[in-house]
Formats: C-alpha cells, sequence, structure tokens
C-alpha cells in the first residue's frame, strides 16, 4: 500500500511541475524596440568611421543638458549694450535683413541666428577647397548637385568654413593689412575647429536650431555620396521632431511666428506693447523693437484682438 501511494505521489508531482517551471509555454520574445541600436540607424547607412556622431533619438533634445536647448533664463539676458547702456534696442527689420547671401553662408553667427529663427538644423562645412582631394571630391559628388541643393535649401542652414579662404587673394592689398587678417581668419579658423572637435578634412557637424550637436561625419570616400547623404537625411529628421517638440513648449509662453511686411519672419514673444511701439524678445535673449505699421496685415488683426479683449484703445 505505502508503494502504491509513493508511486501516485510522484505521478501528481511531475504532471504539475509548476514551482519548477517544466511543462509551461515558453515566453514569447518580445520584439527589439530599438533594431538598429541607440541611433536608430540601419546598418548599410552607418559611417564606415570608428566616430559616427552623438546618438540621438527622436525627442533627445528634450533630455539635454545643454542651456540652448530650453528658454533663456531671465537672470542670463542681457538687454542693453554693456558698452553703451542707454543705446536704443535695434529695430526687427535690420536683425532680419541677415538674409541669405547664398547657398553656403561664411559667417557663424549669420548663420546660427538663422537656424535658430527659421527653426531648421545648421551643417557645417569644414573643408579645404584648394589643398584636400577629398574636400573637392564631396562637393563635386554631393554638394555642388542640384538634387542636394534643392533639398538642403529647404531643410537646412549650411556654413562653410574653408581654410583656403585663409590665404589672401589681392595682390593689391597691403603688405600689413593682409598679414592682420590673414592672422585673425586663422585664428578665427583655429577656435572653431577646436569648439567642435574637428580632426580631419573634410567634416560635417550637424546641429539643432538650439546648438545641440546632433551628428558628426568626419572623411569621404568617392562614390559615398548617397550614402552620407542618407544620414544628412536622418539628422534634419532627428532634428525636426526635437525641434517641434521645443517649440510647442515655447508657444504654451507666449512665443509665435511675427511676420514684417516684406514676410520675413521670426521667432519671438512681445514683452510689451505702447501706442503702436512694440518690443520682442528671441528664445536666445535677443530683444528687438518696432512700429505696428511695420508688422503684416495677420499680426495686425492679432494685436487688434488682444487689444479688444484688454479694453485698449
Amino acid at each position: 500500500m505505502r508503494f502504491v501511494l509513493l508511486v501516485l505521489f510522484s505521478a501528481a508531482a511531475l504532471t504539475s511541475c509548476g514551482p519548477l517551471g517544466i511543462g509551461k509555454k515558453p515566453a514569447e520574445k518580445k520584439p527589439d524596440e530599438q533594431p538598429f541600436g541607440p541611433t536608430g540607424i540601419p546598418p548599410q547607412l552607418r559611417p564606415k568611421n570608428p566616430d559616427p556622431g552623438t546618438p540621438v533619438l527622436p525627442g533627445g533634445n528634450q533630455a539635454s543638458t545643454s542651456r540652448a536647448a530650453a528658454l533663456t533664463p531671465e537672470e542670463d539676458i542681457v538687454y542693453t549694450d554693456p558698452d553703451d547702456p542707454d543705446a536704443p534696442l535695434p529695430e526687427l527689420s535690420s536683425l532680419l535683413a541677415n538674409a541669405k547671401r547664398g547657398p553656403w553662408e561664411e559667417s557663424e553667427t549669420v548663420a546660427k541666428q538663422r537656424s535658430a529663427r527659421e527653426g531648421k538644423p545648421l551643417l557645417i562645412w569644414f573643408t579645404d577647397s584648394e589643398s584636400s582631394p577629398m574636400c573637392k571630391a564631396l562637393s563635386q559628388e554631393l554638394f555642388s548637385t542640384n538634387d542636394f541643393g534643392n533639398w538642403a535649401t529647404e531643410k537646412l542652414v549650411r556654413l562653410r568654413v574653408d581654410a583656403a579662404n585663409i590665404k589672401i587673394k589681392d595682390p593689391n592689398a597691403d603688405l600689413s593689412d593682409s598679414e592682420s587678417y590673414r592672422i585673425s581668419v586663422k585664428n578665427y579658423y583655429a577656435s572653431l575647429k577646436k569648439r567642435y572637435k574637428v580632426l580631419g578634412l573634410p567634416s560635417l557637424i550637424l546641429l539643432n536650431p538650439s546648438g545641440e550637436v546632433i551628428g558628426r561625419y568626419r572623411g569621404y570616400k568617392r562614390g559615398d555620396a548617397d550614402f552620407l547623404w542618407g544620414q544628412l537625411k536622418h539628422g534634419e529628421a532627428v532634428s525636426s521632431t526635437a525641434y517641434q517638440t521645443w517649440r510647442k513648449s515655447l508657444e504654451k509662453k507666449g512665443y509665435r511666428d511675427w511676420q514684417d511686411r516684406r514676410d520675413r519672419k521670426v521667432f519671438a514673444k512681445l514683452t510689451s506693447y505702447s501706442k503702436g511701439h512694440l518690443t520682442f524678445i528671441e528664445p536666445d535673449g535677443t530683444r528687438s523693437q518696432t512700429l505696428e505699421t511695420h508688422l503684416s496685415d495677420n499680426d495686425k488683426a492679432w494685436l487688434a484682438e488682444q487689444k479688444k479683449l484688454r479694453n485698449i484703445p
């Protein structure tokens, strides 16, 4: 009898097997939410050098510790010229006059302002158009093509930093002036290379409109134009997603697009209004002023509605 009970007990233990996990249906493997790794770039589009850039996911700009990625704190805004505190604020139209002069800007300041105001990422191209064969190849195979030019005009702001510009090309230039200019440009070029950690040419740096580096692309091989363009398209898409999130957060704080009579726009907040005089502040702290008569009809209508709501004559 004891033998029969022992057999029955052993059989029951083998059929249950719950605590041991035997007999359970294996758990389904969850699909990889990031099949291409942290950058989201498929293997065939990844760069062939060991430094592909900073891995950034869509919306990653929000988690950045960069102060430029957020609204400038009030205490960090310089409202006046420290050397001339009584100087008037610049006219908005003069700021908007920094219009695009060509496919590639040559001033970092102008390029960054355009990037912030237009909401487009900034592509910085470090090159040597005279001495580097690969820089020339990159220009011929990609940057000089109509297809890339049309796409970049719509999607990017472009800045070219060319080592060849260090040389003075005017044979009639005064020797002392030429030397001063050469040293000034050389120092400026060196400071940009150091700031963006450029180790070789050609090098491309892609920045968010907020100034955050979202991609680094070093070197070039003949025939890799489509490969590099694919990387730039991915970086632009990541930047666009992050920018829209950042912009919406500022719209909740009163920022909006303002447009002048020449259809030029600026994303800014109205900080004061008095008898047709307006003062604006941009997300980077830049302040300007203008007259109501200089604004577009849509902006005038918006102001009229706001004055009506506040019983302002």
